[in-house]
């Protein structure tokens, strides 16, 4: 079966960030399953795939090729790490990830590419729906503004200027799209051990976390 480390919450609450730290330290392959539903929503985008017509969704995730290696995203072959961070696929990835075909497809690949192995995930939906059964739940938690205030660092440092009150905007209407959508919506696990990192830095997480983790091992 492996060891699972299921992390979910909303958007910029630290998930990636944490579940790859934790991955090192731990030597559990870590999967960014947002990452996943970036590239089918960046894919969508570069062959101008309606979104609102199934049928159309359905031939893209038929011919379209995902891989993840040495933190680097792959589509179709081609590296696009940088393109699935920026504002445009962040924009319309919730509505993709709402797709049931999409979500279908992508729970059977992360299961897929789990199995057997000691890893730790991060996404909305781990807990409740890809590893029901994971050894650990983690829920992180933080306030909308400093979710943003994370954001517009994240993007500076990528070279993108947006403005903090467009992206706190976007992380509240995401937060209400995330949990109220019909297929796996956001949601805490019933047994998840839900983590506030609104006034905590990144080696604070960890360290709680890592508690946790060694307690289960």
């Amino acid at each position: 079966m492996g060891f699972k480390v299921a992390v979910d919450g909303p958007a910029g609450s630290g998930k990636s960030t944490i579940a790859k730290i934790l991955g090192e330290n731990y030597n559990l392959t870590y999967l960014d399953t947002g990452a996943m539903y970036r590239m089918i929503a960046y894919k969508s985008i570069k062959d101008k795939v309606n979104l609102d017509e199934i049928s159309e969704v359905v031939e893209l995730l038929e011919k379209v090729t995902i891989d993840m290696k040495d933190n680097k995203f792959f589509t179709d072959g081609v590296d696009v790490s940088q393109e699935i961070r920026t504002p445009e696929v962040t924009s319309i990835v919730s509505k993709v990830a709402a797709i049931r075909e999409v979500r279908v497809k992508l729970v059977d690949l992360q299961r897929e590419i789990s199995r057997g192995k000691d890893v730790i995930l991060d996404g909305r939906d781990i807990g409740t729906v890809v590893f029901t059964n994971a050894d650990l739940k983690i829920f992180l938690v933080a306030s909308p503004e400093e979710r943003a205030n994370r954001r517009v660092i994240d993007f500076k440092n990528k070279g993108i200027e947006e403005k903090f009150e467009d992206v706190l905007s976007e992380i509240i209407k995401r937060d209400n799209f995330d949990s109220n959508r019909k297929e796996s919506p956001l949601k805490k696990a019933m047994d998840a051990i839900e983590i506030d990192t609104s006034f905590m830095n990144i080696e604070e997480v960890v360290r709680a976390i890592s508690v946790l983790i060694e307690k289960k091992k």
